[in-house]
Parts: structure tokens; sequence; C-alpha cells
């Protein structure tokens, strides 16, 4: 899995990199199903945090999340993960 972290108009810091490193470690059983994994979070008047991933079946997903603060924006962005990778392994099964 290639995994890609890129911030816009702030500097990341290395302690939100390791909570990021942490919580991916929640999709850990997924990994051999995902190809790229990149996260762009943004600083305007609040926190977009933003994930593009790409299963190795073909299909792409973008998920996008707000919030005032950039942990709870990474939470927040990380359970609609949880979720939509768990949807996506169930429609790969349905097809078999």
């Amino acid at each position: 899995m290639n995994f890609d972290v890129k911030a816009v108009h702030f500097t990341l810091r290395e302690d939100t990199k390791e909570y990021l490193a942490r919580k991916i470690g929640r999709i850990h059983n997924a990994e051999n199903m995902i190809i790229d994994l990149k996260f762009t979070f943004t600083k305007d008047k609040d926190f977009t945090a933003e994930t593009t991933v790409n299963f190795r079946w073909g299909v792409s997903v973008h998920l996008k999340e707000h919030d005032f603060d950039l942990n709870p924006a990474i939470d927040k962005l990380i359970d609609k993960l949880e979720a939509k990778i768990i949807k996506e392994k169930e429609k790969v099964k349905e097809k078999r």
C-alpha cells in the first residue's frame, strides 16, 4: 500500500503524523485491498481532511471531512474510510 500525506496552507506537525499513522492502523486488515491511500489536509477557516483510496479492483473513492480542529477531522475521516472499505469488500464478495 502506497501512503502519501500532504498539508496545504500549514505545516503538518510530527505528532499529527504519528496520530494519523495510529489511526490508519485501524484499517491494517484492508492493506492488501488498497493500492494507494492519499491524504490531503487543508487549513482555511477550518480544517478539511480529504483522502483518495484506490482499490486493487479498480475502484477509486474520494472522502472529505471538515472540522475546526485537525484531529477530530482525522477521526471522522478514518471512520468514513472504515465504513467505505467494509462496503467495498462486501460488493466484491457479492460479485463472486
